[in-house]
């Protein structure tokens, strides 16, 4: 499903810009090369990254047919989604793309009528707040089982047997 931009403001580009949730469009190279720097996914390995993609249902955000951006959704499509990996190329931000990309994801029929959507942000609450999200209500602890290191430990050479 391709969106094209609608005019949101002077700051925001209309012509030449377009989301589509089409998994056979998105540069993966291009994702992993963000992603694997990035500090929420450091190091991922290609594979992992792949087969998160395909069990997730992604968009990417295009300029002029150029994926410049990336967004995926971890979802049961009835009670709940996790928003990931969302990101826009440095040369493209401060126009309104990420907040259109997230918003155009919200909108998504597949997705409506959902109990709960989180996300984990180190620095764009900002962005997230625009687009209805807040802090956990505190009649809730949001608990995790995180490994940091997987990724690192993935890509350390197997020790042989001696």
């Amino acid at each position: 499903m391709v969106m094209t931009l609608p005019q949101v403001s002077d700051t925001v580009p209309l012509a030449g810009y377009e989301i589509d949730s089409d998994k056979s469009r998105l540069d993966v190279t291009m994702i992993h090369g963000f992603l694997s720097r990035s500090h929420w996914a450091k190091g991922i390995p290609l594979e992992v990254l792949q087969r998160a993609i395909d069990h997730s249902l992604c968009f990417g955000l295009y300029r002029g047919g150029e994926q410049i951006g990336f967004a995926r959704i971890v979802t049961d499509q009835a009670t709940f989604a996790y928003l990931a990996d969302v990101f826009v190329v440095e040369e493209e931000r401060n126009a309104g793309l990420g907040q259109w990309l997230v918003e155009t994801i919200l909108e998504r029929p597949e997705l409506q009528g959902l109990k709960r959507w989180m996300l984990v942000t180190r620095n764009a609450q900002t962005l997230y707040r625009r687009c209805g999200f807040h802090e956990p209500l505190p009649l809730y602890d949001v608990m995790e089982r995180a490994d940091m290191g997987v990724y690192q430990r993935a890509a350390e050479p197997a020790e042989t047997a001696a």
